[in-house]
């Protein structure tokens, strides 16, 4: 029985490669952002990370959830919120703007506007 099982598990995998090959299978982001070497993949993930972290802002604000599910989602955001980080580290090491720079600037800027008026 194992070797059907690992016959099955050869052709998934030649399937899943021809997929990949045409182009049909989505790409998975990388777990470590430091296995990223190109800086547009790179750029594509940290957009993909903040797409699920609106999404999951938006679900979070339905007052119909519980507590629990509230709790969840939260803790979702936050290793979302990590994640983003790590790649922006990486955007930044490949090249790419500062984002964590970016930031920082609009922070100030929002300072001194509130300060000036």
């Amino acid at each position: 029985q194992a070797r059907n099982a690992e016959k099955a598990m050869t052709a998934l995998a030649r399937f899943r490669q021809a997929q990949l090959e045409e182009g049909k299978v989505k790409e998975r982001r990388p777990f470590l952002a430091s296995e990223c070497n190109e800086l547009p993949k790179a750029e594509k993930w940290r957009r993909q990370i903040i797409s699920e972290i609106s999404k999951k802002v938006a679900q979070i604000q339905n007052a119909g959830l519980g507590e629990f599910k509230i709790r969840d989602l939260n803790d979702e955001i936050n290793k979302l919120l990590r994640e983003k980080g790590h790649w922006e580290v990486r955007i930044k090491e490949l090249g790419g703007p500062d984002y964590a720079e970016f930031i920082n600037q609009c922070s100030v800027l929002r300072y001194r506007n509130d300060f000036l008026h």
